[in-house]
């Protein structure tokens, strides 16, 4: 889209200010209320004063919004105890709202590589609150995931992802289970080559995602773009079933394939290319 601002290059405040109606935006537990991660200053680590989460209230098209926003220049967007239990909050209020008459909407950006290692068992808890966050607020109203880059989603975080009611994705994003770096240490370099870039987007980028029937939309950079596509999700309301309903479709789909042999971006495009409703 010309003359569309890069969405991308935005950090997560930006970000979400930008996905909500101008003059909406309202901070929750923002940097000045200093509620840092406990666990990496005795680690050697300077934490960040909002724990690379950005939580925002506010309207999107006039509606009760909240937009949660992970920051990936904060180590790699790492899910921490704090950050998670503010994402994980935010939700649960969100679903409060609805069920107290106020349809409060949800749009989560994720760029995070998953769980803080430093923090390791606390930030797995964390996402578990995320998920179950997510399955109980979409039962009211779409819970809509954004992932564009540089970052990407993966880990726990990739499983937040697949619970969203609609995801949207650019060509540059990537989601995965498991990150490069993390399948090439367990498989070796000849099954995954993490510094092969145009190797792993053709596995794991946003338009083989797209394509494997795995995320909902594929838009091109740009703050309108994305804010375009998250509206046009908004506008669908909740699906009558949602893509983790289809779970025994895909266990048969992984259960049939071969992996004998190196997998492809056509097979994997073939293998869930034709998702059933």
């Amino acid at each position: 889209m010309r003359n569309d601002r890069s969405f991308i290059e935005l950090r997560a405040r930006e970000r979400a200010r930008n996905l909500l109606d101008d003059g909406s935006y309202r901070e929750l537990l923002d940097p000045f209320d200093g509620i840092i991660s406990p666990w990496l200053g005795p680690q050697g680590i300077v934490p960040q004063a909002d724990d690379g989460m950005v939580v925002a209230k506010g309207t999107i098209n006039g509606k009760p919004s909240v937009v949660v926003a992970i920051e990936g220049a904060f180590q790699g967007g790492s899910m921490g105890e704090v950050s998670g239990a503010k994402m994980a909050a935010a939700l649960e209020l969100a679903a409060e709202d609805n069920r107290n008459g106020i349809p409060t909407q949800a749009v989560l950006s994720l760029e995070t590589g998953g769980v803080r290692l430093q923090e390791a068992n606390l930030g797995l808890a964390a996402i578990a609150d995320i998920h179950a966050a997510i399955v109980d607020l979409r039962r009211y109203v779409p819970v809509i995931g954004i992932v564009t880059g540089t970052v990407g989603c993966f880990g726990g975080m990739s499983i937040a992802a697949a619970l969203c009611s609609h995801l949207i994705v650019t060509r540059e994003a990537r989601l995965g289970l498991n990150g490069p770096q993390v399948i090439e240490q367990e498989a070796g370099i000849e099954e995954y080559d993490s510094r092969d870039r145009p190797f792993i987007w053709s596995m794991t980028g946003g338009e083989v995602r797209y394509h494997s029937g795995l995320v909902d939309a594929l838009v091109p950079d740009g703050i309108n773009a994305v804010k375009q596509a998250v509206q046009a999700a908004i506008d669908k309301g909740v699906p009558e079933k949602v893509r983790t309903d289809n779970y025994q479709w895909y266990l048969d789909r992984l259960t049939a394939f071969d992996t004998r042999q190196q997998a492809d971006s056509d097979q994997i495009k073939q293998l869930f290319g034709e998702v059933k409703s």
